[in-house]
């Protein structure tokens, strides 16, 4: 079964949900800080209660790779348990590291993040750089069974700035939707998806339902819900016509004991709470 055959399988079973791991020390819960070990021991302890709390949930895990870089090697050592731990209950991974370089350096991130230490199931591209961004990908996508989610509409408020211009009769991001289509007409699975899917923000559901028009064999990955403001009737039109997405939370699922003022080791219950009703706001619509 091709990647996103499979995540679109657990997004239909389990709800269109995806646990933004993008940890950080100040969204731990006081117990944890307070414990004699690395930063980096504290992170991955709290993101495996996370997981062993969601797992049967969480269609998907987003890691974002900026949140462990900082911390240097041990926060390094912290992503790679993190999505050793997520992958080896059997649920997917996507690696957020936003990559886009040319061919041979392409190279190097593919083997990267597709192999190794740092292995995930989906990378995030950045392709504004056109195929050679995307390319390199190509035989771990054959050979490895692994996907990418290339960026076209973000949730960001200066993505319009550029992603909105207009050449010709379409904006720069529905040349990027076409482009991803095409890149991707090779590697459609059983359910009409591709392996190399779409990142479009929730922010602009308008011109998400235009772009889930334009590309129908792209599966996409959905930030801007929650924290950002996007809401389970924000995507009702697009699922409603396609179990075509799952939908991002981070901040919105992991300070949920912040929240509710839970700093002790109870804190993954509210986490679990909190994805509980992410699920609940969304499959309510459909």
């Amino acid at each position: 079964m091709m990647i996103m055959d499979r995540l679109y399988h657990e997004a239909v079973k389990k709800g269109p949900i995806c646990v933004g791991l993008d940890s950080t020390l100040k969204f731990l819960p006081k117990y944890l800080l307070s414990k004699d070990c690395s930063d980096g021991e504290k992170i991955t302890e709290f993101n495996k209660k996370i997981i062993d709390a969601t797992a049967d949930l969480a269609a998907c895990y987003k890691v974002q790779i900026a949140c462990y870089e900082s911390l240097g090697l041990d926060g390094m050592k912290a992503y790679s348990e993190t999505v050793k731990y997520a992958r080896s209950k059997g649920i997917v991974v996507i690696g957020d590291v936003k990559r886009g370089d040319i061919s041979s350096t392409g190279d190097q991130y593919a083997k990267g993040h597709f192999t190794g230490d740092f292995e995930v199931d989906v990378m995030t591209v950045n392709a504004y750089m056109g195929v050679d961004a995307v390319s390199p990908y190509y035989k771990y996508i054959k050979e490895n069974n692994k996907g990418l989610f290339i960026l076209q509409r973000t949730s960001n408020p200066s993505a319009v700035d550029l992603q909105n211009l207009a050449v010709g009769d379409d904006t720069i991001y529905e040349i990027m939707g076409d482009k991803i289509e095409a890149w991707g007409s090779a590697f459609r699975g059983e359910n009409g998806f591709s392996a190399i899917g779409s990142v479009v923000g929730l922010t602009r559901p308008e011109e998400f339902e235009a772009i889930r028009a334009r590309c129908p064999h792209t599966f996409f990955l959905v930030p801007g819900y929650g924290a950002q403001g996007g809401t389970g009737e924000d995507i009702a039109k697009i699922l409603k016509a396609s179990r075509c997405a799952v939908v991002n939370s981070s901040r919105g699922l992991i300070t949920a004991h912040q929240k509710a003022g839970c700093e002790d080791e109870g804190f993954a219950e509210q986490i679990r709470n909190a994805t509980l009703a992410m699920q609940e706001d969304i499959l309510k619509w459909l």
